[in-house]
């Protein structure tokens, strides 16, 4: 018996290939696309069953919390209670490569998959134009774990994608290769901030910012 072909569409980053990423997303599908560090796994970041295809996918333990992507520090304050700290560095390094981890909003219409049990959010502003466009088209928060098999190797261009995940996803953005970085990971939920993953904003960056890190 021969292997079913592959799932997943490959389209390149133009307007109309946006658009139909976007429906793909509204229809509660799974779409890669290229961001400012590494390919991502974009889902729709509200409902519970795209997120879990997400987990699905990527064979990712589902306790593990997810990334959320958004426009801008305004989309992010429907969602997360960004305090002073929150406030300094979203608009010293947003868009960029700085996820920040704040308390949930109570009126947050994200999906409680992103985080079961857990009352935080992790939120970018990302500054990849592709990235962008596709979340204005969306209209809605996006998931961004990195579009690979948990373990796998993080995926730095379409073609990555297409050879590991082709068969679990519906499309994928092809804008040729990302840096391979990955984002920071910073916690404000704690006192003091705790940085949970070095990446392309540096512990002195946000120090500079914020004080200490523990």
């Amino acid at each position: 018996m021969t292997a079913a072909p592959p799932r997943a569409r490959l389209l390149p980053a133009s307007a109309d290939s946006i658009k139909i990423a976007a429906g793909i997303l509204g229809a509660g599908g799974l779409v890669a696309f290229p961001t400012e560090t590494l390919y991502g796994l974009g889902a729709d970041a509200r409902s519970e069953s795209a997120i879990l295809k997400v987990f699905q996918a990527k064979a990712r333990r589902p306790d593990k919390p997810l990334i959320t992507l958004v426009q801008n520090i305004r989309e992010a304050g429907q969602y997360g209670v960004l305090d002073d700290n929150a406030d300094r560095l979203a608009h010293a390094f947003w868009p960029g490569a700085l996820t920040l981890i704040v308390a949930q909003r109570d009126t947050s219409p994200l999906s409680s998959a992103l985080n079961p049990g857990g009352n935080t959010v992790a939120l970018r502003a990302p500054g990849n134009d592709i990235t962008l466009r596709l979340l204005r088209a969306f209209a809605g928060p996006l998931t961004a774990p990195s579009a690979n098999l948990a373990g796998a190797a993080p995926p730095k261009t379409a073609e990555d994608v297409m050879e590991n995940m082709a068969h679990a996803i519906d499309a994928v953005l092809d804008g040729g290769p990302c840096p391979g970085n990955e984002s920071t990971l910073l916690d404000l939920s704690a006192d003091p901030p705790r940085l949970l993953r070095a990446g392309a904003i540096s512990r002195r960056q946000i120090e500079d910012i914020v004080g200490p890190l523990e």
